[in-house]
Order: structure tokens, then sequence, then C-alpha cells
């Protein structure tokens, strides 16, 4: 099996997807699997999804395959949560897999270029400073020492009285001396080589949660999951994320939307905002408007957390959105109760 070996430290982080759009990875968050994955992010259990080596299958997401089933499958998920921005990738590690047999028990052969053997000896060139003398290190060793063999000086000091000048290789096979071998991969599975040039080099990624999808699912965690238990109790009918058509033609998006009445549906939509710095943006008020302005709601909350900026209080106010400043669930589920009543 040939692994280079993983740079932890100096990882590069793979380019960013294209972002999609909120809606777009609403659709995800529905997936029971994708539920389930981003929990474990969100409780703690993880903090970076890292592969686990395999001799048989190469590098496997364990926790993944619990919840999708198998190996290609947990693959192909983990792309397709990269694909739509739920997921960061960096890249951990690559791996040769077997040519034939797809197996990851593969091992490296260093090869000589003349019979094409890997029956090779390696050893290392050192050339004595002195009288310029360059030969394998063999050559110079005497009883435990390195001395010289053309001029019989005993060698102490590395890069003062010699230095090493590279590699250097003889096949026990035809015999010739090389400093450079080829490089060729043998299965230790179905016992067949393939070289250098037929191998696939395949990356290996370990994942991590993206801070948008971080802040986005932490609010369906600690607040719309609450705020919908507390709205289905008062009899209402209750979508997350919900989805309603304008009189534009236009599917919007809320966080929460729900419904309540008989002929005249009573409905309610409410958007959550959570602060980068210290208050949420006036930003927020006027594109929940816009989508709010298309629907024509009952009633439209908009929960800020902890608090809204002042224009975005002016601007509230003057679109009848009711505005909700919250710094958990409990106060959020107050403000809406207040809400819901007038």
């Amino acid at each position: 099996m040939i692994v280079t070996k993983p740079n932890h430290i100096a990882g590069r982080k793979e380019e960013k997807m294209p972002k999609a759009s909120k809606e777009q990875r609403a659709k995800v968050y529905r997936d029971h699997n994708v539920q389930l994955l981003l929990s474990k992010f969100l409780s703690g259990e993880l903090n970076k999804l890292e592969p686990v080596y395999d001799t048989k299958f190469g590098y496997t997401y364990p926790i993944v395959e619990k919840i999708v089933g198998d190996a290609k499958s947990a693959n192909e998920f983990l792309a397709q949560l990269f694909e739509v921005g739920v997921l960061e990738r960096e890249l951990f590690d690559k791996f040769v897999p077997c040519l034939h047999c797809s197996s990851a028990n593969v091992s490296v052969h260093y090869c000589c270029p003349y019979c094409k053997s890997f029956r090779i000896g390696k050893s290392s060139l050192i050339e004595h400073v002195a009288c310029g003398y360059i030969d394998a290190e063999e050559r110079f060793q005497k009883k435990g020492k390195l001395v010289c063999p053309k001029c019989s000086k005993t060698l102490t000091k590395l890069d003062v009285d010699y230095v090493k000048a590279g590699a250097w290789c003889i096949c026990d096979e035809c015999g010739k001396s090389f400093d450079i071998p080829i490089v060729s991969h043998f299965c230790r599975d179905c016992h067949r080589d393939f070289t250098f040039e037929e191998a696939l080099y395949k990356n290996v990624y370990s994942y991590s949660l993206s801070e948008d999808v971080m802040q986005e699912a932490a609010l369906s965690w600690t607040l719309i999951a609450p705020i919908k238990e507390f709205l289905e109790r008062g009899g209402f009918k209750v979508e997350s994320p919900g989805f309603l058509k304008g009189k534009s033609g236009t599917s919007h998006m809320f966080d929460v939307t729900a419904f309540r009445g008989g002929k005249d549906r009573n409905v309610t939509v409410i958007d959550l905002a959570t602060a980068t710095g210290s208050v949420v943006p006036e930003q927020t008020v006027i594109a929940m408007f816009a989508k709010v302005y298309d629907i024509a709601p009952n009633r439209a909350c908009l929960v800020a957390i902890p608090k809204m900026s002042r224009d975005g209080k002016r601007l509230a106010k003057l679109y009848k959105i009711r505005l909700i400043e919250a710094k958990n669930y409990k106060e959020a589920i107050k403000g809406l109760k207040t809400s819901i009543k007038k």
C-alpha cells in the first residue's frame, strides 16, 4: 500500500463550491440522513470528520456509513453535501488503489530502469570534501568508522569532512547502476502489477460544517424545533422550512409557516436572523418585507437574535413586521405568544 504522509498542519482548503441558496440548502436539510449527520456536528460529537484507513477499501468514513449504509454511498453523500455548500472539505491524504481489483492493499516497487526488476539495492553516496572522492557509503565503512578509500583519512563531521551526495542504486538482476529508479505498483490482493503512468492517484478529504450552515442548522435545532412545537400545541399546522407562492407566481421560503382556521386560512410566517456582530442588520427586515409584500400573510414575525439594529426596528414598524428580539428560544416563544394574540 502506498500512502503519502498526511500533512494535517499545512493541509490546503479546497476551493469552495459556488454557494447554494438558502432555499436549496433548506431542501437538503429535510433529508433525515442529513439531519443525523448535522446533529453530530451541532452536538459537539464531531468537529471535523476525518477518514479512517482500511487496507482493503482504502479510506472510509465509518460514522457516515452507519447513517447511509456503505462506503460508496458515504462518499457520494459527502460529495453532494460539499457541492451544495453544507460541508467544507480539506485535502487529508492521497492513495493509490489497485488498477485491476480496486484494493487499497498496494505496495510501491522501485525498479531498475534497464531490466525493470525490483530486486535493487539502494545506498547513499558520500563525497570526501578534501580529496573529492565519491562512492557508496558502504565503501567508506571500516570498523565502525567512515574512512576514505582513496586517501585513507577518517571522516568524522558531516558537512565538514564529508557531504551526502545523493542516492545510488545497483540492480541485483542485471548488475547495472543508476541514481533514479522507475516506480511500479504491486497489489497484494490480486498479485498484479501496474505502472506509475497507469495508476490512479485519488484524493481523500476531511470534512467540516461550513460557517453559514452552522448558523442555519443551529437555529433549526435550538430555536425552530421549540417554536414549531409551541405553534402546533396552539392548533397551527406548521411547516419548517415553509414555501408559499406569492401574487407574482414566485415561491418564497420562510423558516416557519403556520396555518390555522377553516375557510379563511390564518397564515403566519416567521423568519429567524442571528447577528454576526452585536446586532442584526436592517437588511434582514428588507429581505423579509419583499417576500411578505408578495405573499400578504395574516401575520409576519421576525425573530432577531439577540437584537435588531435601530434602523431595522424602524423599518419593521414601517413594514408592519412584528419584531421579536430574543436571546434564547424561551424569549422567542414569549414574544411569539404576544404577537399571535394581537
